[in-house]
């Protein structure tokens, strides 16, 4: 919230109450039921939406969180690392097959006002997932379409090595507080921005199971066009599991004559206990 914003309460009850219709996917004729109900009783947009059954107090928590958040981007842009061949080699094969990808993937469409969020999963280390999730937000992001690529990995983290970042705020932060989220720019690419791990906390599947996660993630989602969620092995812990819950939609990737496929198998009996919806599944050859 600017500062302007917080001198300001009539501001401040308008974010609130955009926050509140986004969070409870409130139509036009809910809205108009609510202001009707505000005037009538001389009480707030807030405790009129309650009294008419439209929002919860949970949902005003999650509001509130939702306006004290701020998306901070740092002004040192990162610089992609020459292993992003979608962006150094943008005409070999493998760059056109991630915009294949792309493609197939933006004819499976989340719920309409909110972001198209995918997790990116495979069973073991060394597949080539951080890689994919890279190159996919950044094909998104070539399309002009805002995009936000979240490192959610506390065990070996990647997209901080990908584009060159040395931040020490990320995902952690933004998890542990309802505080700023610390975004990173990067260079050539004005619609991605990447949410780093941060700090590596000293339980991370704790942080991934933690109702604040969720919130950011429902917060982010109407923030941007896309989301991709790099995640650790889905083999090693139960990480990538909470991650995909919450994410709700999953690509799964495999690597020829790498990935067994007993551990993808188990992966998938996993998997189907998060209800995730799986868009597909790739197999790396590179």
């Amino acid at each position: 919230m600017s500062t302007a914003m917080a001198s300001d309460p009539n501001a401040s009850n308008r974010l609130l109450e955009n926050a509140l219709i986004r969070i409870c996917k409130l139509t036009d004729r809910q809205v108009q039921e609510i202001i009707s109900t505000q005037r009538e009783n001389n009480e707030s947009f807030i405790e009129a939406a309650k009294h008419l059954g439209y929002a919860t107090e949970t949902d005003v928590e999650r509001a509130l969180a939702s306006c004290r958040r701020i998306a901070l981007v740092e002004k040192k842009a990162l610089s992609p690392s020459e292993q992003l061949r979608l962006l150094h080699d943008p005409y070999n094969e493998h760059s056109e097959k991630v915009r294949a990808l792309r493609t197939e993937l933006l004819l499976r469409p989340d719920i309409a006002g909110r972001a198209n969020a995918i997790a990116v999963l495979s069973p073991g280390a060394g597949e080539g997932r951080s890689l994919l999730a890279a190159e996919l937000a950044i094909s998104f992001a070539q399309l002009g379409q805002s995009t936000l690529l979240i490192d959610a990995d506390f065990r070996h983290p990647r997209q901080q090595i990908l584009f060159g970042s040395d931040s020490t705020k990320g995902l952690s932060q933004a998890i542990a507080s309802s505080g700023s989220t610390h975004m990173q720019a990067v260079e050539g690419l004005p619609h991605l921005s990447v949410l780093t791990t941060g700090e590596i906390p000293p339980s991370p599947l704790e942080y991934l199971s933690d109702g604040r996660f969720g919130l950011l993630l429902d917060d982010l989602s109407h923030r941007y066009d896309h989301i991709v969620v790099d995640t650790p092995p889905a083999g090693a812990t139960s990480d990538a599991l909470a991650i995909a819950t919450l994410v709700g939609r999953v690509l799964i990737l495999g690597r020829a004559n790498h990935t067994p496929y007993k551990a993808t198998r188990e992966m998938m009996r996993r998997l189907a206990a998060s209800r995730s919806q799986v868009l597909g599944a790739v197999l790396n050859r590179y």
